[in-house]
């Protein structure tokens, strides 16, 4: 973790001692304004000290969108205009969303992060980061409210897609990444949500019950990771109440953990009106300004993004219940973040510099690779990869296949589809790929006259998912439609979302008359699919694969690219079985239903590939205290490809229960048909430690067992650790082995 380094502390404080109360309350407050006409600046108070981006708002009553030299020119004027009107000359940190993309206007857009968790591939959700953080600050923005490092276990929560997915590590990886790319722009990444930020049912934003042992083992991981390793610098508050308390004013989580215990040396933000929702939602104040105090008190520094934030602080420093003294602590934060990335000395995007980057050669590349890596080959009955000197008609059915793949959650500026010229949907590249020799046919639904003489057929599905639409039913939709209710509809479609026909009985349809068929589910979160999964002959689970995403999809169906990403959840049979996740507590009684075993229709981890891979000589060493672990990774099919080996521990005789088995390591290992590589890999001792009886986290005794595959349910290799006193030990039997070998 980097500490705001001493001359950044030093000229905040001196800043600061400067200020009036009226600039530093300022300095606490957001604003957002939706209409960018002329009557926007009289209506733009330049004396804010964050603003959402002009970018977000400037497109949506426009026939063509905003260039990216534009958003800059808009965003500079903005920021030349706080300055000036600042008596100390303080630039105002612009913030936008950037969950896959920048969403100030048409920036690059990657696969959603579920996609990106599917890669098992740190560097590269690094590069995607960096990506983001470069098109941010080239226009002038200079705060992302991503990523979202959430643990996901319940699929129904509409914003699955959003996450990394189920599990501890790959979350905390992931979001470090994403962070240390962001960061390296001088750009701020904000975390979110802290913490745990759904409950029952997937209900987004609902109370959390989890305990303190439930929190610490999984749930607050990633956000340590992230501003430990990621050096993240800005946590955004959750919603929901966790332990009795709203956590936009939970001084354990803002104060104890954050800053005593983690030593966070950044700032904290309500998610948008979270303030007003501690009294009009949790009900703990009779007013809004007393929510606004009891939150800077408990240790949330900026109120995002209503404009009423000054108004409703000073009237608490008024009232006497916010001291000058919490006011300072909270300013100082702020500040010191301005001054360490280096905005006062360069507050201003580059708009000649816009246009060269955003959306440039190399990034749209960078989209490709994500969307090849994201996509997971679930089963293939020796159907994929489609021979395309035998295909001469192909039926694409699905009205997704329609639409380019990004999913309508976080993926445009307000009121506007994301859009480029270049961007293709998956029927549009399709028909590009296969040229004019081979005939491609299309409809929405399926449609038996068009599949007549088809010699391979396609069927793409829709879903409805999305914040504010948490589902009850993980079915694929049919005749449905549904009307976002929440106030989300700020930065994400609050368009009506809707399905017409029956998807199940048209995929039973499509594999009935041709079983020369492949499904792609196109979404964000796991799909029932026990109605029609028997009858499918080949699935491919592509989520939302960005805008490069219809030339991925078509190389995998086609074989120019082998799958090679590796599911991040664990897919459920149905919904009776949520929350379903691969680590959990051993039961006392056993796991199934009456209805099923309640085993997941897939495994977390799990992914097929086009060519096969074995394993052996495995050989195991303790050095300096960790586990190396060294093997021979063969490809021993026809076609290059990719395996993700993946690495688990499993717990005995431990002073708590332990999970079943957890994710301690993996590897992307990439090799050629034929080919083979001795593949190293290193368990530190973190990968053995717990939280005790006392919840005191370190290396206490134990006997553990370490398992190699290339799935949470398939495993090559396995062998014995024990912990005593500290210290690790490869048990008897497993030392003699290694000292053998």
């Amino acid at each position: 973790m980097k500490e705001i380094s001493a001359s950044s502390a030093k000229k905040a404080k001196e800043l600061l001692k400067k200020m009036s109360m009226e600039e530093k309350l300022y300095q606490l407050s957001g604003c957002m304004i939706f209409d960018i006409d002329e009557t926007y600046d009289q209506c733009r108070n330049p004396l804010y000290g964050n603003y959402r981006s002009a970018g977000h708002f400037m497109h949506w009553k426009r026939k063509e969108p905003a260039a990216p030299s534009e958003v800059a020119a808009r965003i500079n004027q903005d920021i030349r205009a706080s300055i000036d009107a600042q008596p100390h000359g303080i630039p105002p940190l612009i913030h936008e969303e950037a969950l896959h993309g920048a969403q100030w206007g048409m920036a690059t857009m990657f696969p959603q992060p579920i996609g990106m968790a599917s890669s098992f591939d740190d560097e590269l959700v690094q590069e995607i980061g960096e990506i983001i953080g470069k098109e941010c600050a080239t226009v002038g923005v200079r705060q992302v409210l991503s990523p979202v490092v959430n643990i996901a276990r319940d699929c129904r929560w509409g914003r699955l897609m959003e996450t990394f997915g189920e599990d501890v590590l790959l979350s905390s990886n992931m979001g470090a990444a994403m962070c240390k790319g962001i960061r390296k722009n001088g750009v701020i990444a904000t975390l979110k949500h802290y913490a745990d930020n759904y409950s029952y049912g997937g209900r987004d934003s609902n109370s959390s019950d989890s305990s303190e042992r439930v929190m610490r083992e999984v749930y607050l991981p990633p956000f340590e990771k992230c501003i430990k390793e990621g050096d993240a610098l800005s946590v955004m508050a959750a919603y929901n109440s966790w332990n009795g308390v709203p956590c936009s004013c939970s001084r354990e989580l803002l104060t104890d953990i954050l800053r005593e215990e983690w030593k966070f040396p950044g700032f904290v933000v309500s998610d948008y009106k979270g303030v007003e929702g501690v009294c009009s939602s949790h009900h703990m104040t009779e007013e809004e300004y007393q929510a606004a105090a009891l939150c800077v008190k408990a240790g949330l520094d900026v109120n995002l993004p209503a404009a009423s934030g000054f108004s409703l602080l000073k009237k608490a420093v008024e009232e006497k219940i916010l001291s000058q003294e919490d006011v300072d602590k909270a300013v100082y934060h702020v500040l010191a973040v301005k001054f360490e990335i280096g905005l006062f000395e360069q507050p201003f995007g580059d708009e000649k510099e816009a246009e060269k980057i955003v959306r440039c050669e190399a990034h749209k590349k960078t989209a490709l690779e994500a969307a090849r890596e994201s996509i997971i080959l679930l089963k293939n009955e020796n159907v994929l990869p489609f021979d395309r000197n035998r295909t001469c008609r192909v039926g694409v059915f699905g009205a997704s296949a329609a639409e380019v793949p990004l999913g309508r959650n976080y993926s445009g500026p307000y009121k506007r589809r994301w859009e480029a010229q270049d961007a293709k949907t998956p029927l549009q590249f399709l028909k590009e790929y296969l040229g004019e020799d081979t005939e491609v046919v299309y409809s929405p639904d399926f449609d038996e006259e068009l599949a007549k003489g088809c010699s391979a057929m396609l069927y793409f599905t829709t879903i409805i998912e999305g914040e504010g639409l948490d589902r009850c039913n993980i079915c694929l939709p049919s005749d449905a439609m549904v009307q976002q209710v929440d106030g989300g509809g700020l930065i994400v479609d609050k368009a009506e979302a809707s399905v017409f026909g029956n998807q199940e009985e048209d995929i039973r349809k499509m594999f009935h008359t041709n079983r020369n068929s492949a499904v792609i589910l196109l979404n964000g979160s796991p799909v029932d699919m026990t109605g029609w999964i028997d009858s499918a002959s080949a699935v491919l689970e592509a989520w939302y694969p960005g805008e490069q995403g219809a030339q991925a999809i078509c190389e995998i169906l086609f074989g120019d690219y082998s799958p090679s990403g590796k599911l991040p959840v664990s897919v459920p049979k149905n919904v009776g079985q949520l929350p379903l996740f691969y680590a959990h507590k051993p039961s006392g009684r056993g796991y199934h239903y009456n209805e099923n075993d309640g085993n997941p229709l897939y495994p977390f981890g799990y992914g097929l590939s086009y060519t096969t891979f074995g394993f052996g000589s495995f050989s195991r060493c303790i050095k300096e205290g960790e586990i190396l672990i060294s093997f021979v990774l063969e490809n021993t099919g026809h076609y290059d490809g990719t395996e993700v080996v993946q690495v688990y521990v499993s717990g005995s005789n431990c002073d708590v229960v332990m999970p079943v088995k957890e994710l301690k390591a993996y590897r992307r290992v990439t090799l050629k048909a034929g080919e083979k590589e001795r593949v190293c890999i290193t368990l530190p001792a973190a990968s053995f430690q717990y939280y005790n009886q006392g919840m005191k986290y370190g290396l206490h005794n134990g006997d553990f067992t370490v398992m190699t595959g290339n799935s949470s349910e398939n495993m090559f290799n396995e062998f014995s650790v024990k912990i005593r006193e500290g210290k690790i030990f490869l048990k008897d039997s497993e030392q003699k082995r290694s000292n053998q070998l």
